[in-house]
């Protein structure tokens, strides 16, 4: 077991207990189980990360692969097999980048957003299971906090992407 470093302050028992809960929840919403339960509901077949490609093409402009693959933290040949995959299945088309033609940039053909919708509808309903008995106001606060977490994460990545440790 390593001993703290001598300079190190010690963590507060709310950080900790923030820590734990991202780990379960994260854990429990990325299982294996709960990915094919979520297709199986939705009527879909689609791996997880298929399924998380398109919902952040939903929730963006058509955008080139290469800024997908940015956004999303993966490498571009990812990217560019599952984009494929997705085409084939008809749920995302290419088309010219109006900026520049030699780009292209993704977009959701109609089956690929009556796809995103099954699965949003999916897991909402799972939501709403789970927090039945939260008061409205709960689940504001809930929201608020979640998108301040999410924006605080994603901006301090942001600053810290390219610090690699020293040698």
């Amino acid at each position: 077991m390593s001993t703290p470093h001598p300079t190190a302050a010690p963590v507060p028992t709310a950080m900790t207990e923030i820590e734990r809960a991202l780990t379960r929840i994260t854990y429990l919403a990325g299982r294996a189980r709960q990915h094919e339960r979520l297709m199986a509901e939705s009527g879909l077949s689609l791996d997880r990360a298929a399924a998380a490609i398109l919902r952040y093409i939903a929730e963006s402009e058509p955008l080139r692969p290469g800024v997908l693959a940015a956004r999303l933290s993966v490498e571009a040949s990812h990217i560019t097999r599952q984009l494929r995959q997705l085409e084939r299945a008809g749920y995302v088309v290419r088309a010219p980048d109006p900026d520049d033609r030699r780009a292209q940039r993704v977009q959701l053909t109609q089956a690929g957003l009556a796809a995103v919708e099954r699965i949003q509808e999916v897991r909402r309903r799972g939501m709403e299971m789970a927090l039945a008995d939260w008061s409205p106001e709960d689940l504001v606060q809930l929201s608020v906090l979640f998108h301040r977490l999410v924006d605080d994460f994603v901006a301090h990545a942001e600053v810290n992407i390219d610090v690699r440790p020293s040698a």
